[in-house]
């Protein structure tokens, strides 16, 4: 086995645990694996924002101004330079195989706050053009490592690539989802990267106008 980041060979650890226990399937070497940042200490409450103190950011304190449909948001890591390296290579650059660095830790805060099987994960989708250019769907990968029911009543019926937009640009936008059934399950929204929260609220918007009685959400990063 070798690292998937830097290709070095895998050694294993081999003491006496090893023969008494299953051993866990190591993906990347220690040095690649320690520049990730896992978001610890004070976070907002609703979006998982890093603060100071506990409490509700200001701008979830907005959404909630105007009828957030999304009541709260989980994240595991903080979007730092190597992070974004990290994504750039398994999203834009299509190296799918790289996602499964993000699978252990992923599924260990996951069932942290929730139970697989109270709960439906509801990816959100990509549209035709997105999807044929990446070949996958990064937020339907996540869903999958973190064992729990999937179902995918959500269209997204316009295409814009929210990585080039600025702040205000990605707050005016108009609302890119479409549901043409109701859906009437407590739902956790999943997606890579929560930026402003606007595609995960239009997602919950969507979803709650349409029968769907709790919408929260869990995404990989947190930017």
């Amino acid at each position: 086995m070798h690292c998937l980041w830097c290709d070095e060979e895998l050694i294993p650890n081999v003491v006496w645990s090893t023969f008494l226990a299953p051993v866990k399937k190591r993906v990347l070497c220690e040095l690649c694996e320690s520049q990730f940042e896992r978001i610890k200490g004070a976070t907002c409450k609703q979006c998982y924002r890093p603060m100071e103190k506990k409490g509700v950011c200001i701008d979830c304190q907005r959404w909630n101004e105007n009828g957030a449909s999304l009541k709260r948001n989980v994240s595991v890591y903080s979007y730092n330079d190597w992070m974004k390296e990290v994504v750039a290579k398994w999203k834009f650059r299509g190296d799918y195989v790289l996602g499964n660095v993000f699978e252990e830790k992923a599924s260990e805060v996951f069932s942290a706050y929730y139970k697989a099987t109270e709960v439906v994960l509801v990816p959100i989708p990509l549209s035709e053009e997105r999807l044929a250019e990446r070949g996958f769907n990064q937020a339907l990968m996540i869903a999958q490592m973190l064992h729990a029911p999937i179902e995918q009543p959500l269209q997204r019926i316009r295409s814009e690539k929210q990585s080039k937009k600025s702040r205000q640009q990605r707050m005016n936008q108009a609302n890119p989802f479409e549901q043409p059934s109701p859906f009437y399950k407590p739902v956790v929204l999943i997606d890579d990267i929560y930026t402003t929260g606007r595609t995960l609220q239009f997602a919950a918007e969507t979803l709650q106008q349409n029968g769907c009685p709790h919408v929260e959400a869990f995404t990989l990063i947190r930017g």
